[in-house]
């Protein structure tokens, strides 16, 4: 999260630096303040003290040095919103706001990871025009093909242009024509072979 959204929110960013650094009871009652009063006072001297230090410890985990500097923002919000869940009987003020920080870490890191997995399975682009020497052939073929149509009988050559060109099925033809489907199918199957070797014949 950029610093310009934290400074959208409700609470310091900028702050009198403080002479004393507090130690770990100070730092409780801080975060005690914050979740109680909303105290900006007491969150600015927070923010004092964790920034520098969250933002070192993401750098020095392996973070990027813009990276490091949005978590560490991310972790000091999470200090701000959830100051109320801080328990001081169950772990110190800097164990609670570090492990903020590796859990936001991790969720980044996990996210990055779906996202280069995503991106190394999304096929290659195929060729989206054919070469001017396949379509010659393709031309070439079709001509031959319409040729050798021309030698086959009429009703060889109806079935096998309906099957073939309009793609129709087998039973479609057959009802089109009124035949009965085995005579389309003994059709087809006869044209098929005659076109074959003339093709052939050809090549």
């Amino acid at each position: 999260m950029a610093a310009s959204s934290l400074r959208r929110r409700p609470v310091v960013t900028r702050f009198v630096k403080e002479d004393a650094v507090p130690d770990g009871a100070e730092l409780a009652r801080l975060i005690g303040r914050v979740a109680a009063e909303r105290d900006r006072q007491a969150y600015a001297r927070l923010y004092s003290y964790f920034a520098p230090r969250l933002n070192g410890f993401l750098r020095k985990s392996g973070l990027p040095a813009n990276t490091a500097e949005e978590i560490a923002q991310e972790v000091m919000l999470s200090v701000w919103r959830k100051a109320s869940y801080f328990d001081a009987s169950r772990a110190g003020a800097a164990t609670w706001v570090f492990t903020i920080a590796r859990n936001l870490r991790i969720d980044h890191l996990r996210r990055a990871r779906i996202a280069a997995s995503s991106e190394a399975n999304e096929p290659e682009e195929s060729e989206t025009a054919p070469s001017g020497e396949t379509l010659l052939l393709v031309a070439e073929r079709e001509a031959r093909v319409r040729e050798a149509l021309k030698t086959l009988s009429d009703e060889q050559a109806t079935v096998l242009r309906l099957s073939f060109f309009s793609e129709k099925a087998h039973s479609e033809i057959a009802r089109e024509l009124g035949l009965p489907l085995g005579t389309v199918k003994s059709r087809v199957r006869l044209a098929l072979g005659r076109l074959r070797t003339l093709l052939e014949g050809q090549s």
